[in-house]
C-alpha cells in the first residue's frame, strides 16, 4: 500500500491517501483540495474514512460525493483490496475512530495519538476517561504498528510506548 500524506489548512491537518492498484482511499480531506486533487486525479475513490468530525479534518469533503463516505456500522472492512479494522478511539472527541490495516501494519489515528503526546481532551465531546480507556486499547496492538496521526510526523506503537506519558499513566 501506498501512503501519500498532504498537510492542509492552516493547522496543517494530514490528509492520507492511500492507494493500492489505481485504487485509493482518503483519510481526513481537511482542506486545500487543490492540494489534495493531484494525488487522486486518474484514480478510482472507493471511500473517504474520517477520524473525527473537527474543521481542521473534513474542511474539503464538500468537493467529494458524500456517498463516498464509509458510513461505521462494522468494526472491520474490505473495500476494494483495502482490509482494515475501525477502532472507536474516543477522548478527543466522541467520535473518534482510529482506522488499523494489519496487513500493512499501518495505524491512522487523527487526533486520538500524536508523536509524544495525544490529543486535547478540553474541547467539546472531549473525555479524559474515555481518552485513558482508548489508549490502554491501543496498547494491545503490535509494537511495530507504525502510527500515522492527524498532525505532525508518523511514529510506532513501540516508540509511543517507551516514550509517551500518556501511554503509561
Amino acid at each position: 500500500m501506498k501512503i501519500t500524506t498532504i498537510p492542509v489548512g492552516t493547522l496543517k491537518a494530514n490528509c492520507y491517501i492511500l492507494e493500492k492498484d489505481n485504487q485509493i482511499l482518503i483519510i481526513d480531506p481537511g482542506d486545500d483540495f487543490e492540494k489534495i486533487l493531484p494525488n487522486i486525479k486518474g484514480k478510482k475513490i472507493l471511500k473517504i474514512l474520517i477520524t473525527h468530525h473537527h474543521p481542521d479534518h473534513i474542511g474539503a469533503l464538500n468537493h467529494f460525493n458524500q456517498e463516498l463516505i464509509l458510513n461505521t456500522n462494522n468494526k472491520t472492512y474490505t473495500i476494494g483490496p483495502f482490509n482494515f479494522e475501525i477502532i472507536q478511539t474516543k477522548g478527543h472527541t466522541n467520535d473518534s475512530l482510529t482506522y488499523y490495516f494489519k496487513n500493512e501494519n499501518a495505524m491512522f489515528t487523527g487526533d486520538f495519538l500524536f508523536k509524544g503526546t495525544i490529543g486535547r481532551t478540553d474541547m467539546p465531546t472531549g473525555n479524559t476517561k474515555e481518552m485513558k480507556q482508548s489508549l490502554n486499547e491501543i496498547k494491545k496492538y503490535p509494537d511495530n504498528t507504525k502510527i500515522y496521526p492527524g498532525h505532525g510526523l508518523p511514529t510506532t506503537l513501540k516508540f509511543e510506548k517507551e516514550n509517551n506519558y500518556f501511554l503509561n499513566i
